[in-house]
């Protein structure tokens, strides 16, 4: 799993924020495994970059998975932060995803709603049609934006922010994003990630009202990737 953090992941910063474009397998924030997390990297890119003493702030403003690629906020400062996580629990930040799935015939665009209820023994999350006892309602819709040979590639605007949201929403419908097999993929990406991107975020800036609309461009070194990039 890639570990490592380079300069050219960061897309955006200033004095208040940080958003990389995270790598397939990279975690953002220390788990079970004991690998190293994301915020510890950066912290220490930015000790040794801005050649600070002491401690340096990095605060985790929202996480996504391990094998997902994509753009991830964290906050420089305490005020950020709190505004920032404010933010996403209000629904203020318009998240876009790319997600490649099978060239199986589906509507062009659609609006998903479902019911997902999280075991936490499996880190799996399970899809039911209708209001569920434990489970928390899913709101996604996707628009169809390229056709290739055997893949599709959909973009995903989120609505809400379940467990594996997408993971379950579109392996319920028959369509697994390539390389999931947790979610009924056949076969493992390469890399061991997944081919979902979180491609773009919208939002206000926490400290200058300044409207921000910030893109990552997919993984490199991937022919899918690179065909659905152009």
């Amino acid at each position: 799993m890639n570990q490592n953090f380079s300069e050219d992941q960061i897309v955006y910063e200033d004095n208040h924020l940080f958003v990389i474009n995270k790598k397939a397998g990279q975690l953002v924030q220390s788990d079970k495994t004991g690998d190293e997390s994301l915020i510890d990297l950066i912290k220490n890119f930015i000790k040794i970059r801005d050649q600070k003493p002491g401690n340096v702030f990095i605060g985790m403003v929202h996480r996504i998975d391990r094998p997902t690629s994509g753009l991830v906020i964290f906050a420089k400062t305490s005020k950020a932060l709190l505004r920032l996580v404010k933010t996403i629990k209000n629904r203020e930040i318009k998240k876009t995803y790319w997600a490649i799935v099978p060239k199986i015939e589906i509507p062009q665009s659609q609006k998903l709603v479902h019911y997902l209820k999280k075991n936490e023994k499996t880190n799996r999350s399970t899809a039911f049609p209708k209001p569920t006892e434990g489970a928390k309602e899913a709101i996604l819709s996707y628009n169809i934006v390229k056709t290739l040979d055997n893949y599709q590639l959909l973009e995903v605007d989120l609505e809400t922010g379940r467990h594996h949201q997408i993971r379950v929403q579109l392996s319920k419908i028959g369509i697994p994003i390539k390389g999931d097999l947790k979610y009924g993929s056949p076969r493992p990406n390469p890399d061991a990630g997944i081919s979902l991107h979180a491609r773009k975020l919208e939002f206000v800036h926490p400290v200058t009202q300044e409207k921000l609309e910030i893109f990552a461009k997919t993984p490199e070194n991937d022919t899918l990737w690179e065909t659905c990039e152009n």
